[in-house]
């Protein structure tokens, strides 16, 4: 069997060693920070995040659905927090069993990993940094980053080590080394990322002193604010990791908001009944880092039959669909697919790969930055809320007919781009609809009042 060199062991990099490791192939798996499972979480990194059906369906097809969700909490809907403090709650979907479900980074990560070490064909190693690829030949360049003196090394740097496979995946995140060696190696290659205005900050909502959730548990709060937002997940201790969504620079900003007082004056006047709450907030604000929000897009994911992108390598979007790792997680799904209809042509199946998911990344990049605007700007509105229940009358009304776009890409595992299709042509529909029939009411008022 061939063997897959996998540059990156995060989630969608574990998962994907798990699905190789299964079909017998061999796996050298490499990631350039140490073992999650020893509490090396990056500080100011997400360390919740949102799971729903294509992820699921990703974990049960290689058998770790249960072992993974079991500490996971559900969350059934939006709890919107106005400025007066007013709470407002919107359901996800009609059906109140369709739950999307905030689950630890760190647990996952450990569960994916672990699933692809019980095949004795799979070898992790971490505190190895990729340096660069040899496309052609599938050969890593890999700096140990733990201070150890290398094993094995090349005659030109000894502190090298070279890895050679059949072939080389980049499952190693947005900021991917082995597509950076496919932007410099290729002519063809295309690449383009693009920053929002807003950036992100972690922040933390303890648990209460008994350990209890000072919030609505099974919710993702959010608190729209027009031009940004907070939004809080729970985690299992009872804790809530925080968001803030805010633009870099401006008069108003991450940029001239430093002070403790700043802080808290901001907090105060945007996020008043949170304040009481977040007790580690000016540490918080102080201590971690203020992250960037960008989307790759990329072409071709691939080299011939020696080098492939995966995951967010290949096609990183904003966060506000809750959709990165599941859309990651698919990639796996896709990717296995496609190596057991070309076992033996390993370029047909990467291409086609490629073929299957690029439309649906680039869609997806789409609603994630459409999703933001909603979020920040619509969620607070009754209009908006009042479309969503038209949404919900509709979809129970009209089952297996009508569905929101929302429940397409979260409940379903519908192709991005064809969800996005069908949510235009549903729009034009029932608004269209809606408006002939205004015409006609208005029309009969008309003709009433001249008889």
């Amino acid at each position: 069997m061939a063997k897959f060199v996998l540059i990156g062991s995060g989630l969608a990099g574990g998962l994907l060693a798990a699905y190789l490791g299964r079909r017998g192939y061999e796996v050298e798996l490499y990631e350039r920070r140490a073992d999650p499972r020893e509490g090396n979480i990056v500080g100011g990194r997400s360390i919740n995040l949102a799971i729903s059906t294509r992820g699921i369906h990703a974990l049960e097809q290689i058998g770790i659905a249960d072992e993974a969700l079991q500490h996971a909490i559900p969350m059934r809907g939006r709890m919107i927090h106005d400025k007066s403090g007013g709470l407002h709650f919107t359901p996800y979907d009609v059906d109140p069993k369709k739950c999307i479900n905030s689950i630890g980074r760190a647990s996952l990560n450990t569960t994916v990993i672990e699933a692809a070490q019980r095949y004795p064909n799979v070898r992790v190693h971490f505190n190895h940094k990729c340096a660069d690829v040899d496309l052609t030949e599938a050969v890593c360049y890999l700096e140990r980053t733990d201070g150890a003196v290398a094993a094995a090394v090349t005659a030109a740097n000894p502190e090298i080590i070279q890895v050679s496979g059949d072939a080389v995946i980049g499952v190693d995140g947005a900021f991917s080394a082995v597509r950076q060696s496919m932007q410099m190696h290729i002519d063809s290659f295309q690449y383009d990322e693009s920053y929002l205005a807003h950036g992100y900050k972690e922040l933390t909502i303890p648990p209460g002193p008994d350990g209890s959730w000072r919030m609505e548990k099974n919710a993702l709060h959010i608190w729209p604010r027009k031009s940004f937002m907070m939004i809080a997940l729970p985690n299992p201790d009872g804790s809530f990791t925080c968001t803030l969504f805010w633009e870099v620079e401006g008069p108003r900003s991450f940029a001239t908001t430093k002070s403790d007082e700043d802080v808290r004056r901001f907090f105060e006047e945007e996020f008043p009944d949170a304040i009481p709450i977040m007790s580690t907030l000016l540490e918080d604000f102080r201590q971690n880092p203020t992250g960037s929000l960008v989307t790759i897009r990329c072409a071709p994911w691939y080299y011939r039959d020696k080098v492939c992108l995966l995951g967010d390598a290949a096609h990183a979007v904003v966060p506000f669909y809750g959709q990165g790792m599941n859309a990651a997680f698919e990639d796996c799904v896709v990717f296995d697919d496609c190596l057991e209809k070309s076992p033996d042509n390993r370029e047909h199946a990467f291409a086609e790969y490629f073929s299957r998911r690029k439309e649906n990344a680039d869609a997806l990049a789409d609603l994630a930055v459409d999703n933001f605007i909603e979020m920040r700007d619509k969620t607070a509105s009754r209009t908006f809320r009042a479309k969503k229940k038209l949404d919900h009358l509709l979809e129970a009304a009209l089952p297996g007919v009508y569905l929101p776009l929302y429940t397409m890409v979260t409940f379903a595992r519908i192709p991005y781009a064809e969800a996005a299709r069908r949510a235009r042509r549903q729009d034009v529909i029932v608004y269209g609809s809606l408006i002939a029939l205004s015409i006609l009411l208005i029309a009969l008022l008309l003709r009433l009042i001249a008889y």
